[in-house]
C-alpha cells in the first residue's frame, strides 16, 4: 500500500512537492482553495513527468495517486508527512497548523518558508515538537536541496523521521542546526539580490547582463562546487590559507553596498521588471520553466556521471532503487524484458538534422547494460574486486528517429547464458515504437589473469534467475541478423 502525504498550498512549491511525491510512488492529496489549483499542479506535474524520470537510470516506481480534497482536514487525514506551502504570513500559517494538528494531532509537518524561524512556526500550536521547516528549491521536483530546520522544540527522532522521508523522495535533507531567519541559502541569495538591485538602480548592469554575469561564470563553478571549495581551489597549491590572506583585506574596502537597501518603490519595480521583460519576454513562463529544466538534468546528469555534488544524490537514489528491483527479482523475475533505464534526449545528443547522433542509441543500450550488471552484482564494486563482462560482439540495428526532448525507455531480454556468457537484445523504445535494438554478446573475464572465467556464484544465480524467466519469451525479431541481411 503506497505511503500518503498531505501537500496544503499548491502553488508553484506545492505543486512541486505534490510532484516529487506523486513520482516516488507517494499518494498525494492536496488542499488548495484556488479555483485554478488543479489546472497549475496539473502542468507543474506535466513539467515534472518530463523531467525528473530523465536523471535515473532504472524504471521510477509507480505513479502514487492525486487527489483534491474541499478540507485541510480531509487532506491530511490518514497521511503520514504533510507540507505546509501557503503564503509567507505568519498568522495563516498558524492558522493552517491549527487545522492540521486538530485533525491530525500525531502528524509530522513541515514548512515551506523562506524566512520564518520553527520557533516562530511553532509558537500557538497544539504539538510544537511535531513541526519544522522544511524549505525547498525550485523546481522542487528537480533539485535536491531541502534545508531542514528544526527548533529546541523538535526532538532528534523527529527530525531523523523526516530527514528519512525526505531522502525516500529523493531530496538532500541539509540539517541547519541552529534556527536563524531566512535559514542559510536564501541569506546568501538575498546579500546577491541586495546588490544586484544596486547596480540595476545605479545603471552599472541590466538585468541580463547580471544574469550573464552569474551562468557565464562563477554559476558555473558554484554548480558543482558551492562557494568554499571554489575559493580553496582560487587559492592554488597552498589553498585556503592563501586565498583569505590575499584577497581578505578586501573586505574592509567599500565594494559592495550589502548592509544598505535600494528604496523599494514603483520606479525601481517598473525598472526591473520592464529590464526583465526586455530579457526573457519571448518565452512564456512554461517555456522558460522546460528550458531551465531540460538544462538542470544535462548539468546533473553530468555530475552523476562523475559521482559529484547533486550527482552523488541521484547515484545514491538509484542505489536504493536497485535494491528495491533486486528484491523483486529475488522473489522471481517477470517472463518479460526488463525495464532499465528511462532517458530523454538532451541538446546534445542531436545531429544538424535535429536527430539523435548514432552513437547515442548505443549510449542508451550501454546504460541499460550498466543497469542490468549492477543488477545481477556485477556492477563497479564487482570491478574494483577484478572481475568484469565485457562486450565481445554487438549488433545495432536503427529503426526509427528519436529528436529532441524525446523520453526513451530501455530494455533488455536476456536469450542465453551459463556462467562464463550471456546474450542479449536491447531495445530502445519511445512509447510503444521501437527506434533501436542492440544485440550483444558479453563475456566473463578475470581482469588480473586477462581471460575469460566463470562467475561468482552469486552472480551467476541472479542471471540464471532472469535467463530462466527468459527462456519462455519468443525470439526478438531481428536477433541473429547479420549486417546488411534482407528482411
Amino acid at each position: 500500500m503506497a505511503r500518503k502525504a498531505a501537500i496544503i498550498g499548491g502553488g508553484v512549491i506545492g505543486g512541486g512537492w505534490a510532484a516529487r511525491f506523486l513520482l516516488a510512488g507517494w499518494d498525494v492529496t492536496v488542499f488548495d482553495p484556488d479555483p485554478q489549483a488543479e489546472r497549475k499542479i496539473g502542468e507543474v506535474l506535466a513539467n515534472a513527468r518530463r523531467a525528473l524520470p530523465a536523471l535515473s537510470d532504472l524504471p521510477p516506481p509507480a505513479e502514487g495517486r492525486l487527489r483534491f480534497a474541499p478540507t485541510i482536514a480531509e487532506a491530511v487525514t490518514g497521511a503520514e508527512y504533510v507540507q505546509e506551502s501557503v503564503s509567507e504570513r505568519l498568522e495563516l500559517k498558524h492558522t493552517v497548523f491549527a487545522q492540521i494538528q486538530e485533525a491530525a494531532p500525531e502528524i509530522l509537518v513541515g514548512s515551506s518558508t523562506s524566512g520564518f524561524r520553527p520557533s516562530q512556526l511553532q509558537e500557538p500550536a497544539l504539538a510544537p515538537g511535531l513541526i519544522f521547516v522544511a524549505h525547498p528549491f525550485n523546481p522542487v521536483y528537480l533539485l535536491p536541496l531541502v534545508e531542514l530546520v528544526p527548533s529546541i522544540a523538535n526532538s532528534a527522532a523527529t527530525v531523523e523521521r523526516a530527514a528519512a522521508i525526505l531522502r525516500d523522495i529523493g531530496m538532500f535533507p541539509l540539517h541547519v542546526r541552529k534556527e536563524i531567519d531566512a535559514h542559510i541559502a536564501d541569506r546568501f541569495l538575498e546579500a546577491v539580490w541586495r546588490e544586484a538591485l544596486w547596480l540595476v538602480k545605479d545603471g552599472i548592469a541590466t538585468t541580463e547582463e547580471i544574469d550573464e554575469s552569474i551562468r557565464m561564470g562563477f554559476g558555473l563553478r558554484w554548480g558543482q562546487m558551492g562557494l568554499f571549495e571554489t575559493y580553496r581551489v582560487a587559492g592554488g597549491e597552498a589553498g585556503m590559507k592563501h586565498f583569505m590572506a590575499q584577497f581578505g583585506p578586501a573586505l574592509k574596502w567599500p565594494w559592495t553596498k550589502l548592509m544598505d537597501v535600494p528604496e523599494f518603490n514603483d520606479d525601481l519595480v517598473d525598472l526591473i521588471a520592464g529590464q526583465s521583460d526586455d530579457q526573457s519576454g519571448a518565452y512564456s513562463i512554461r517555456e522558460l520553466e522546460r528550458i531551465r529544466d531540460d538544462n538542470l538534468v544535462g548539468m546533473m546528469r553530468a555530475l552523476k556521471a562523475r559521482n559529484w555534488g547533486a550527482g552523488k544524490v541521484l547515484n545514491d537514489i538509484d542505489a536504493a532503487r536497485r535494491v528495491e528491483v533486486l528484491g523483486e527479482i529475488a522473489q522471481g523475475p517477470a517472463a518479460e524484458p526488463l525495464v532499465l533505464a528511462h532517458l530523454q534526449v538532451l541538446p546534445g545528443w542531436i545531429d544538424y538534422n535535429g536527430h539523435m547522433t548514432e552513437s547515442r542509441y548505443y549510449f542508451c543500450s550501454s546504460e541499460g547494460a550498466d543497469a542490468f550488471l549492477a543488477l545481477i552484482g556485477a556492477g563497479l564494486d564487482y570491478v574494483a574486486g577484478g572481475h568484469s563482462y565485457y562486450s565481445v560482439e554487438s549488433h545495432i540495428r536503427h529503426l526509427g528517429e528519436a529528436k529532441l526532448g524525446d523520453r526513451l525507455v530501455v530494455t533488455l531480454q536476456i536469450i542465453s547464458a551459463d556462467e562464463k556468457r550471456f546474450r542479449s537484445f536491447t531495445r530502445v523504445m519511445r512509447g510503444d515504437e521501437v527506434l533501436a535494438t542492440v544485440e550483444q554478446t558479453c563475456l566473463h573475464v578475470d581482469m588480473k589473469a586477462g581471460k575469460t572465467s566463470t562467475a561468482a556464484p552469486e552472480v551467476w544465480a541472479k542471471l540464471k534467475a532472469i535467463a530462466d524467466a527468459h527462456a519462455g519469451l519468443p525470439l526478438p525479431e531481428g536477433a541473429g541478423r547479420a549486417v546488411g541481411q534482407g528482411r
